[in-house]
């Protein structure tokens, strides 16, 4: 016989006391050892406490005196019809409200045919203290559906698992999922402790509040600039050196104090980045211009409308209301809602493509010159605007003063190439060039000042050790005094140690990150190519070491027949090694192009784009090749053009 006891919210146990269920026994086996109603099995839609009770049909509940009583569940089952265990055969033999409202000490266990009710013995157990637990006159009187929770063990639960009601005992932990065990992808990577505090202070777009060793060239573009608080047009200015010198950062730095100091003093002045790197034609430099005035214009329009619409509701209110204006009466007010309406109705967003160049910058034109204002366009990589679409550009922003009426336009480039101005047109060269700064290169000293300025912002305190800041000036100063090298070496250092969860930097990180930074992308790319793609590329650096440039797709599948022959490899069409030369292309490592031969027909000559001794290095490197590295194949002489 098995026993479950439960708690209540009253701190009163409740025993349930039920049989052993065996499938194919003949009766059901009460503590007292008569049979029930035979061929009685449990219902697998219950669980394996609440089917017990079911079938056994009562359960003990122990008061505070230690006296039990005997409740009959069938009185508090909570659903319409009691559960009596019975089969659809049964359906009819439900028992009568004067049984439901009986308590278990006066249950006859019978129904209204005076048959033995199924599931209810018929025969009570006749020791003493049975009859003693099971009497109704026991101390703790009738016991209701408030001291005992029926509901809840008579319930079925549908989350139980198929063929669970079969164990005498449910175990929760097979049923219920651990949450603490189930840890997800990233759940071990958040365990550590992070190393950084602002990780942005050490990307290459964050705009420090101070740059260390750059004050000479800070002062000398603001004694520059300072015209344009005064209402008049700056010098333009040509700012050279060489990556990582601190250009781009030195005039982020100078277009900010410039336009916060211009808000202080009401001056309107605004300073406009563009990264011609990726903006590289006139036409898109022309239109992202215009679009990013058109918006300040319409912002413009919106605030002036406001003003105006709350001084027409004044001046119909209050008639003097207009006198400290310019208008004398609201209907001027009301015609210059108007006008300013109009305009910005007029003020469409130029398109990326599908306009006249003339189009486009007559609309730059009327948006810039809409109101006073001074300009300065700053142009990052101003040498890729005029290597990819000459100095057209240059030349119309810097003729742009002596037409516009409102507002005045400087222009600020930056480039790391010297001599870029070489190819300009003298006309532009001499208004654009009026000013030069040269940033210099940074030292190892100044490299370590820059890191540690930058690391007690981007680190936690006591994160790096003592070696770690000058290891990594010393890195970036022997090249050639790059300080975004160096920010990045100390970047991609802290992010190695937190990816191990180490508690600090140390000098093996800083390490690890140079040998993970100087890896040449272009060597681990052939070293990782597939036979076949390396036997071709080195057919085409045998034929460029043997003088023949400009290869076509024919010369090369002659010689890459000759090695496949040589390694015993497996020759492929010249259709297929011509898709294996364009998926060289892809990669960058040769240069092929599409010619016509005329009635000859179309050819791609190819041309290596990686250096020839280090990548034949690497091709002699993979164990097949290495046998052919005295390879001369013949080569057939031709006629160039």
């Amino acid at each position: 016989m098995d026993e479950d006891t439960q708690t209540d919210g009253s701190g009163e146990r409740t025993k349930v006391v039920w049989d052993e269920i065996r499938p194919g026994s003949d009766a059901l086996r009460t503590d007292g050892g008569n049979p029930e109603s035979p061929n009685t099995e449990p219902d697998d839609s219950v669980t394996d406490d609440s089917a017990a009770d079911a079938v056994e049909g009562r359960s003990e509940t122990a008061s505070s005196d230690g006296s039990t009583t005997s409740v009959d569940l069938h009185a508090y089952s909570g659903d319409d019809e009691p559960f009596t265990g019975a089969t659809p055969d049964d359906a009819t033999d439900t028992p009568t409200d004067d049984a439901t409202d009986t308590p278990s000490g006066s249950d006859t266990g019978q129904t209204a045919d005076g048959a033995p009710a199924r599931g209810t013995p018929d025969d009570r157990s006749t020791d003493p203290t049975d009859l003693q637990a099971e009497s109704p006159e026991a101390d703790s009187g009738p016991v209701t559906a408030d001291d005992i929770e029926i509901e809840e063990s008579m319930s079925v639960d549908t989350d139980a698992p198929t063929g669970s009601t079969e164990s005498g005992d449910l175990n929760l932990d097979e049923v219920v999922l651990d949450d603490d065990e189930s840890q997800g992808l990233f759940d071990d990577l958040l365990s550590g402790e992070p190393i950084f505090e602002n990780k942005e202070v050490l990307r290459p777009s964050y705009t420090p509040h101070e740059l260390p060793h750059r004050n000479e060239q800070i002062n000398q573009m603001a004694t520059i600039l300072v015209s344009a608080l005064r209402g008049e047009t700056p010098s333009n200015i040509l700012i050279y050196g060489k990556t990582g010198t601190g250009k781009t950062a030195s005039a982020k730095f100078v277009s900010q104090e410039l336009e916060s100091t211009s808000k202080k003093y009401d001056v309107p002045c605004e300073v406009e980045y563009i990264n011609c790197e990726v903006t590289d034609t006139q036409y898109r430099v022309l239109a992202q211009l215009a679009n990013k005035f058109i918006e300040k214009n319409r912002e413009f329009i919106g605030s002036k409308l406001d003003e105006l619409e709350d001084l027409r509701s004044r001046a119909r209110d209050d008639g003097p209301a207009l006198s400290d204006t310019e208008f004398e009466t609201a209907d001027a007010v009301d015609d210059r809602i108007g006008t300013l309406e109009a305009d910005r109705e007029e003020m469409d967003p130029v398109p990326m493509t599908g306009w006249p160049t003339d189009r486009v910058y007559s609309t730059f034109f009327d948006a810039v010159d809409y109101e006073e204002r001074v300009v300065v366009i700053m142009l990052d990589e101003i040498d890729k605007l005029v290597e990819k679409s000459g100095d057209d550009t240059l030349y119309n922003l810097s003729r742009m003063n002596s037409e516009l009426e409102n507002s005045r336009i400087s222009i600020m480039g930056i480039s790391n190439d010297l001599k870029f101005t070489d190819f300009l047109d003298p006309r532009v060269k001499s208004s654009l060039g009026e000013e030069e700064i040269v940033f210099p290169p940074y030292d190892a000293n100044q490299l370590r000042d820059i890191l540690q300025h930058r690391a007690n912002v981007a680190f936690k305190p006591d994160a790096l050790t003592d070696d770690v800041i000058p290891l990594c000036a010393a890195f970036a100063a022997q090249e050639h005094g790059d300080a975004r090298r160096a920010l990045d070496l100390l970047r991609t250092a802290g992010e190695l140690a937190e990816r191990g969860q180490a508690d600090t930097v140390e000098e093996a990180h800083v390490r690890k990150a140079q040998d993970k930074i100087e890896l040449d992308r272009v060597v681990e790319v052939v070293r990782t190519l597939p036979t076949q793609s390396k036997i071709v590329l080195f057919s085409t650096i045998l034929l460029e070491k043997n003088g023949v440039h400009n290869v076509n797709t024919g010369e090369v599948f002659n010689i890459y027949k000759r090695l496949c022959e040589e390694i015993d490899a497996d020759v492929l069409t010249q259709r297929r090694v011509t898709d294996l030369i364009s998926e060289l292309d892809m990669l960058g490592i040769v240069n092929a192009v599409v010619v016509s031969k005329g009635r000859y027909g179309r050819t791609k000559e190819i041309s290596l784009s990686v250096p020839i001794e280090e990548t034949e290095a690497v091709l002699l490197s993979d164990s097949r090749l290495g046998d052919i590295e005295n390879a001369q194949p013949f080569v057939q002489a031709r006629f160039d053009n």
